[in-house]
């Protein structure tokens, strides 16, 4: 037997993460109901604002899905309206996204409804920034982590 005390269930950081990300997936399903869009979709969408139009791999990359994540998504975006996906002419397995006229004249209620949802959490904008800065440093580490791993395994 060891003498490591463990850390109990709701002293893990990770743990934390995680029941932190099923609240904020809630929260947001709430808060995007009007617009009939999911979480992951509200998040491919903000991608596309920012950027547009991207590839379906740029995207996945972008977003951390993977394809078989991704494709169902957009299909999903697209019949309802918010997108458009074209093959591209000269590279026959690139598929392009595209936001539609639609999308763009619903960006902004979009974002002013996220925007009350997120008011209701009366941080601070220090404070949403501040922690949003710490939650960036926690990936960056857990990232230098794994690349450290795989180099050793190499």
């Amino acid at each position: 037997m060891t003498n490591t005390t463990p850390r109990l269930l709701d002293e893990q950081l990770c743990f934390a993460f995680y029941s932190a990300s099923k609240k904020f997936n809630h929260f947001y399903q709430d808060a995007l109901k009007p617009f009939h869009l999911t979480y992951p979709q509200y998040i491919t969408m903000l991608a596309l604002w920012e950027t547009s139009p991207m590839t379906v791999r740029e995207l996945g990359s972008h977003l951390n899905l993977d394809s078989g994540t991704l494709t169902p998504l957009l299909k999903r975006l697209e019949k309802q309206g918010w997108i458009t996906r074209t093959r591209s002419e000269q590279y026959e397995r690139q598929v392009n996204v595209n936001l539609t006229d639609y999308a763009l004249e619903e960006r902004d209620n979009v974002y002013a409804r996220v925007n009350d949802c997120i008011d209701l959490m009366k941080m601070t904008g220090v404070d949403y920034d501040h922690l949003l800065n710490q939650i960036h440093e926690v990936m960056d580490e857990l990232d230098q982590i794994r690349q450290k791993d795989l180099i050793k395994e190499a």
